[in-house]
This record gives C-alpha cells, sequence and structure tokens, in this order.
C-alpha cells in the first residue's frame, strides 16, 4: 500500500471514491450499493462546492465523513425529487484512486544490485517477476503467484504504455516500483473484472533476466595459466568443470555436484551451439565465465522444468584438460646424464620412479608411496602403451615429463581412480637398467657364440658336461659381457631349464651328439616355459 504523500488530492485531478451520501436523515445514494467508485475530476465545478471542498488533501485509502451544508450542496430547489430543498448532505468517503492529465510514470527504485554490467533497453527481451495492486494496495495480478516470469520484448508494443517505459534501464536484480497512471494502463474500459477503468496501476517488479536478440555469446577470462603453449580447437576433446546459473544467480547445474567433469568433443554439435563456440581457444587449467543467450541456448522452449524459455545461461568453467584423437604421446627430457653408454629397449628390465597426476596437477600415484621401485619389462604389455612409449631410450639416470592422452592411457574407462578419457601426466626418472633378452628366450649370445660351442662348453675336457659345468661355462659368458640371461628371473631356475632342454637323454650331462640342431638351441627355450 502506497504512503500517503504518494498520492492525497490536488484540484484539477480525477479521483475515484466509494462513497456513502444521506440527507439527513434519509438515505439517498450509495456507491457500496452498486460495486461502484465514483470518478470525477476535482476543482473543476464538476462537483457540488462543499464535496469540492472535502475532497481537498485526501490521501488513497482515507477514510472521511463529509457533511454539506445546502448552500454548498443543492440549496433550496433540491433535486430530481431525489435530494430535498434545504437538505443537508453527509458523504461517507473512500478515496480508492487519484491522478492527473499531466502524472508521468513515476519509478521508484527499491533495491538495486552493486555491480551493474548492462541495463534495459527497446527491442531487448525481458523476464521478470511482478505483484500489480491498484493505488488502494488491493493484488490484481502475480507472477510469483504463478510460479513464472512474465516475458516479454520492450519497446515494440506487447506492454501497456507505462510498463514499457518503467521497465527501461533496468539491471538483471534490480527491484522497482512502478506507478502507471490509467491513460498509460487500460485507461476508460479497465481490463476484465480485476482492474476497473480509470485505475492507477502499481508494479513491483524484479528483473529475473535480459537479452537482446543481436547477443553473441560473451566470454570472460577469469584465470589463464602461464605458459599456456596450446589451446583448444574444433574437434579436441575437452574434460571440465562447471556451475551453470541464471543472470540472477539461481544454480541450476553444477558438475562439481556430481563429482565428475563433463566430457565432449568441441565444435561438432554435441553442446549447445553457444557453449560450442565459448570452449574454442581454452588453455588448460583456465576459467571462463560464459554467458549465452538463449537463441544460441534453449531458445523459447526450455527444457522441462529445469531451465526455463528464453533464459540466458552463465556458465563458470575450469578446463582439466584437454586433447586431440590424434595426438601423440609427448616425452620432454628434464634430465640427461651425460655418461649414456646404454639405453632401454624392448625385452629390458628397467626400475623407475614415477608420480603420475591429472593435467590440473591432481596426483593419482607415486612410487614414493611404495617400500620399493616399480618394476617392469619393456614390451611385455605390463604398462599402459603410453607409459611404454616414455620409458623406452631412456639413460639410466635420465628423467622426462610424458604426457599421455586418454587413447595411449586408459581410455574411456574409469580405471583405479582415473577418470574416463583422462590425459596423464607422468615424472619418470630411470633408477636401474637390465638388457633384456628377445620374447621366448631365456639367454642370447652378444655377438657371435663360441664355434663350435661344445668345446667350449666342457671346461675339463672329459666329453660330457653335466649341469655344475654348464652353469658355470653360461655364467662365465654372461660375466665377460658374451651372453645374456633373461632379467628379473632367477638365473638358477633359466640354467636348469636350459640344461634340462639339452640334455635330451635325460641322463644328467650333455654330450657332443646331444647338440645335433642348431648351436642356437643352447639359448632358445620353448615358448610354452615361458
Amino acid at each position: 500500500m502506497l504512503n500517503c504523500c504518494l498520492a492525497s488530492r490536488r484540484a484539477h485531478s480525477k479521483v475515484v471514491a466509494k462513497l456513502h451520501s444521506t440527507a439527513n436523515p434519509l438515505e439517498i445514494s450509495s456507491r457500496y450499493d452498486r460495486g461502484k467508485a465514483f470518478i470525477s475530476q476535482v476543482g473543476l465545478g464538476r462537483l457540488i462546492a462543499g464535496m469540492d471542498r472535502g475532497l481537498l488533501g485526501m490521501c488513497v485509502n482515507e477514510r472521511r465523513r463529509v457533511t454539506v451544508p445546502p448552500h454548498l450542496a443543492y440549496g433550496s430547489i433540491g433535486t430530481g425529487g431525489i435530494i430535498p430543498p434545504d437538505a443537508v448532505l453527509v458523504y461517507d468517503v473512500l478515496l480508492l484512486d487519484i491522478w492527473n492529465e499531466k502524472d508521468k510514470v513515476e519509478i521508484r527504485t527499491l533495491d538495486k544490485p552493486a555491480s551493474c554490467r548492462r541495463t534495459t533497453a527497446a527491442s531487448d527481451f525481458v523476464r521478470y517477476h511482478y505483484n500489480g495492486t491498484l493505488l488502494s494496495g488491493e493484488l490484481f495480478d502475480s507472477s510469483y503467484s504463478r510460479n513464472a516470469t512474465y516475458d516479454t520484448y520492450l519497446g515494440q508494443g506487447d506492454l501497456i504504455k507505462g510498463m514499457d517505459e518503467g521497465l527501461l534501464g533496468m539491471c538483471i536484480g534490480e527491484r522497482r516500483l512502478i506507478i502507471v497512471p490509467p491513460f498509460l494502463a487500460y485507461g476508460e474500459n479497465g481490463y476484465g473484472t480485476m482492474i476497473p477503468p480509470q485505475a492507477t496501476l502499481v508494479f513491483e517488479v524484479l528483473i529475473v533476466d535480459v537479452f537482446n536478440p543481436k547477443d553473441d555469446v560473451i566470454v570472460e577470462a577469469k584465470e589463464v595459466p602461464k605458459g599456456c603453449t596450446r589451446t583448444t580447437v574444433t574437434g579436441d576433446y575437452i574434460r571440465y568443470h562447471y556451475n551453470g546459473t541464471f543472470q540472477d544467480g539461481t544454480l541450476f547445474d553444477s558438475s562439481y555436484q556430481r563429482n565428475s567433469t563433463y566430457n565432449t568433443y568441441i565444435g561438432m554439435g554435441y553442446v549447445i551451439q553457444g557453449m560450442d563456440k565459448a570452449l574454442q581457444g581454452l588453455c588448460i587449467g583456465e576459467k571462463r565465465r560464459v554467458v549465452i543467450p538463449p537463441h544460441l541456448a534453449y531458445g523459447e522452449k526450455g527444457v522441462g522444468d529445469f531451465i526455463p524459455g528464453s533464459a540466458v545461461l552463465v556458465f563458470d568453467i575450469h578446463v582439466i584438460d584437454f586433447h586431440n584423437p590424434k595426438d601423440p604421446v609427448n616425452i620432454k627430457v628434464t634430465h640427461k646424464p651425460q655418461e649414456c653408454n646404454m639405453r632401454s629397449e624392448a625385452d629390458d628390465l628397467i626400475q623407475y620412479r614415477y608420480n603420475c597426476s591429472l593435467m590440473d596437477g591432481t596426483l593419482l600415484y607415486t612410487s614414493d608411496q611404495y617400500d620399493s621401485l616399480s618394476i617392469t619389462t619393456l614390451g611385455a604389455n605390463n604398462v599402459i602403451l603410453g607409459l611404454e612409449e616414455g620409458l623406452r631410450g631412456m639413460c639410466v639416470g635420465e628423467r622426462r615429463e610424458v604426457v599421455i592422452p586418454p587413447h595411449f592411457g586408459h581410455g574411456e574407462n574409469e580405471a583405479g581412480g582415473v577418470p574416463r578419457s583422462a590425459v596423464l601426466f607422468f615424472e619418470l626418472e630411470l633408477v636401474e637398467l637390465q638388457k633384456g633378452v628377445p620374447e621366448g628366450y631365456m639367454f642370447v649370445w652378444v655377438g657371435d657364440g663360441p664355434d663350435p660351442l661344445f668345446p667350449a662348453m666342457d671346461l675339463d675336457g672329459d666329453k660330457q658336461v653335466p649341469l655344475e659345468e654348464f652353469s658355470v661355462f653360461i655364467r662365465l659368458q654372461v660375466q665377460g659381457g658374451k651372453g645374456r640371461l633373461r632379467p628379473g628371473i632367477d638365473a638358477d631356475s633359466i640354467i636348469k631349464d636350459m640344461f634340462d632342454n639339452q640334455d635330451r637323454n635325460k641322463d644328467g650331462k650333455i654330450v657332443e651328439d646331444e647338440l645335433t640342431v642348431t648351436e642356437d638351441d643352447v639359448s632358445k627355450q620353448a615358448r610354452d616355459e615361458l
């Protein structure tokens, strides 16, 4: 209800009043009985002189009893057989409305955000809540009761003139009181049963959303990591976190609440058009605010009860990582020893230290959490493909940083704490390297072996080689750098298997006749024994 100071009676103003009138003591007429307010302009002789004076200074919703003597009423003549001559008239008046033909739309700001980057203008589309009352405070409509904003264009004649004017220059989140005189509202006809003729309308308005059909996506960089050497392009696959809000700050969705990134390809139509555009040119670790108008989001239909029609969407995004399906494993050597006489390759047994992180720095695993170093045989499919590649060609003491895209990592599947489609960052250090032997072998010659072989094996020259003598021979070859045993397996077990393979008659010794196939047989072990 408006303050009395806002609407008190002035000369030449039109008043809307409910009257209860009597000509003492006989009741003559009552607007209450007829349910209609009395409408008139005061100060222009259109009322009896006493009533003109009696209405002066009244406020809306004020009640007065106005007693008018005959000489300021209908005098000694009376009127129409209804009011007798020399009648004193008594009016019980309730003032409902007041306005002047010179009135303009009156605007009062009730609340305004501290930051206002944009205000409403003609041709904008606005979404707002309102309570609509008559000047007396009587509610005639409310968007809140429908739990839906009123959505419309400004300056295109879709609203009453006073509202079109009153909504201009507002910020999102601003609350205004807009007072519209009847001639800028519904005038003499009113509107249905809710708004009577010549009614001043009072709207308490809250702007929820605003955009223009010409608006494009607005991108604001909040945080850009230093040293960004690569940014997203069409065809990249990105993982990012986001909070999605409307322009009034209301949250409608969040990947953080699900504790899971949103993963998608860029520029291929898997997300709304505005987001596809906003995801271009991003760095890993970058934070952006993205404002997307509805014609680049979900349009006039919205998404069920989730996103209303014609809603502007605001996304605060944080890029966790991205990659391209064509990306190779990226290897950067951060330290290399001065001497590097031997490099890791397939079949080698290696020991290494590592830290495994996501691209945002989140540590997933580290070898430091275990009592011993990590050990693997290269080429044995014991580690992911990208790590296998990153460990090859290393010298003992060398350190590397290796970026592994998911198609060389764990792919689209989660694996022991590694998120789906995650790019992995490894810090590696090769600690120990034992040269290996090819798949299917337990021992190989380095260079050419002895020729002939048996006399070299028969160390004591007695024409037979028992296990002990065979073992001494093989160990001498390894120690002299002429042969190599498969690393990571007990040497005694390998030598025993090799001996048994050559002792064809199983009499506990090898003789020259048992070396009837190629001399390479001494090193080869059947694959089914591996």
